[in-house]
């Protein structure tokens, strides 16, 4: 459901008849594609400008997402300018409506649709308005699907100013590429982060129910696909975890989640967290992503809300000449995988041992995607690409016999020269797939830019 402001406008010499009719067909368009409509009569440039105060009034009366701005005909830019002005800061479609030929003697009949927006267009533009310039052709059907693509990149704006990453610890590894600024990505793409600490976690630990942990761990026994046998007591460790930060996303309202991996959960408490990712992700429908990646969530963030995919991570193994290996030594939400939730009771190096997804990942088209930032300034690197079946490998460190980790190779539809250049990150997200264009969408009304 996508929930839009909308006001129609044609000029004064225009029959209303045409003009109502013009506006209701759109609007009853609009609702049988999903939207709901925060609406107001069509508009004429009155000598008072009344109609366009009482649109106004009647569109301030309720909150929307987008707004719009549909042009019947032929009208005046200063009335449609007084109206738009007081929503500035909404995204809006600059929708002009095109003539037909359906009287039966062929000959097209127009109310100069296209002139009414290319009065527009441009000084819309200049005056920074983030809107979608969509036209109609004569006697065909109105472009709804473009019209639906950049409804989802503003509703996933207006998600986006609502939510927030809650963290656990911060800066894992010490690594460079998952720092963030809090300040400019509140003030550009809306999003909160909030930390909290690993002895929260542990506090609230103290005060799970018992009978809570059992019933996940016997769900975990029956539901999952154990290639050995998996520790008990260990199983119940991880799942009293979860429980206790299930605790702090529902009471924080947390959208996604990152915790502090490699320096936090297998350092200090000696437990690799891919079993606490996997029920917060399967669990809660959470986007996770480890090792304090403030910017890979909020690109999954971005990425699920626009496409209602959980959005997945993963990251680089190898590159070669037409395509990219990717993977995760940990965890795929169940979203993303082809056949049961297998797992296998291992250990990496010197850490304990952990419960590591080793399920096949879906294939098909996919997109690649990474926000990232220079000071203010915010870049998102998008790639499109098929994804398949990956060769037989393994990464060295585990221990024997070494597990086929979840993994794609991805065929870039770019050169890998080209991809590589411009990567910004070992981690990116992965949605099913070509998502560009909403995702063109999202960067332009937040000013992104794309690489």
């Amino acid at each position: 459901m996508y929930k839009a402001g909308f006001v129609g406008f044609g000029e004064i010499n225009t029959p209303r008849d045409v003009v109502d009719k013009k506006t209701n067909d759109a609007k009853q368009l609009l609702i049988e594609n999903g939207f709901e409509l925060v609406t107001t009569g069509s508009v004429i440039d009155d000598e008072k400008g009344l109609e366009a105060e009482r649109a106004i009034k009647d569109l301030k009366k309720d909150d929307f997402d987008l707004l719009m701005v549909c042009i019947t005909g032929w009208i005046p830019s200063h009335t449609v300018i007084r109206v738009i002005s007081e929503f500035k800061e909404k995204p809006m479609v600059l929708w002009g409506l095109a003539g037909n030929s359906k009287d039966g003697n062929g000959r097209l009949a127009t109310t100069a649709g296209q002139a009414g927006t290319t009065a527009l267009r441009k000084p819309m533009e200049d005056m920074g308005y983030k809107f979608k310039y969509v036209y109609d052709f004569p006697d065909s059907p109105s472009k709804i699907d473009e019209i639906i693509t950049f409804a989802k990149a503003a509703t996933t704006v207006a998600k986006l100013k609502r939510s927030k990453v809650g963290q656990m610890g911060y800066r894992d590894m010490r690594l460079y590429a998952t720092m963030f600024d809090g300040v400019s990505l509140k003030a550009k793409i809306g999003v909160e982060v909030e930390f909290f600490e690993m002895l929260e976690v542990m506090q609230r630990m103290e005060n799970i129910n018992e009978e809570k942990v059992h019933r996940i761990v016997e769900k975990i026994l029956k539901e999952w696909e154990f290639q050995k046998e998996p520790n008990h007591e260990s199983l119940k460790f991880g799942v009293k975890i979860y429980l206790a930060i299930k605790e702090k996303i529902e009471e924080c309202g947390y959208d996604a989640v990152s915790l502090i991996d490699v320096d936090g959960m297998k350092k200090l408490l000696k437990f690799p967290p891919s079993l606490i990712f996997m029920l917060i992700a399967n669990e809660l429908k959470k986007y996770t992503i480890p090792e304090n990646d403030t910017l890979g969530a909020v690109t999954q963030l971005i990425t699920g809300y626009a496409t209602g995919q959980i959005s997945a991570y993963m990251e680089f193994y190898e590159f070669m000449k037409d395509r990219v290996l990717i993977g995760v030594p940990d965890y795929v939400p169940i979203d993303v995988i082809d056949g049961p939730l297998t797992v296998r009771p291992t250990s990496f190096g010197k850490l304990s041992e952990g419960i590591l997804n080793v399920s096949k990942v879906k294939t098909g088209k996919v997109t690649l995607a990474r926000l990232g930032h220079s000071g203010n300034e915010y870049v998102m690197h998008i790639v499109t690409g098929t994804a398949v079946t990956p060769r037989s490998w393994e990464e060295v460190g585990w221990e024997p016999p070494a597990p086929q980790l979840p993994s794609l190779e991805v065929i870039l539809d770019t050169y890998i020269d080209d991809f590589a250049q411009k990567v910004m990150g070992q981690h990116y997200i992965v949605t099913y797939g070509d998502n560009t264009e909403v995702l063109k969408d999202i960067c332009k009304i937040l000013d992104i830019k794309i690489i």
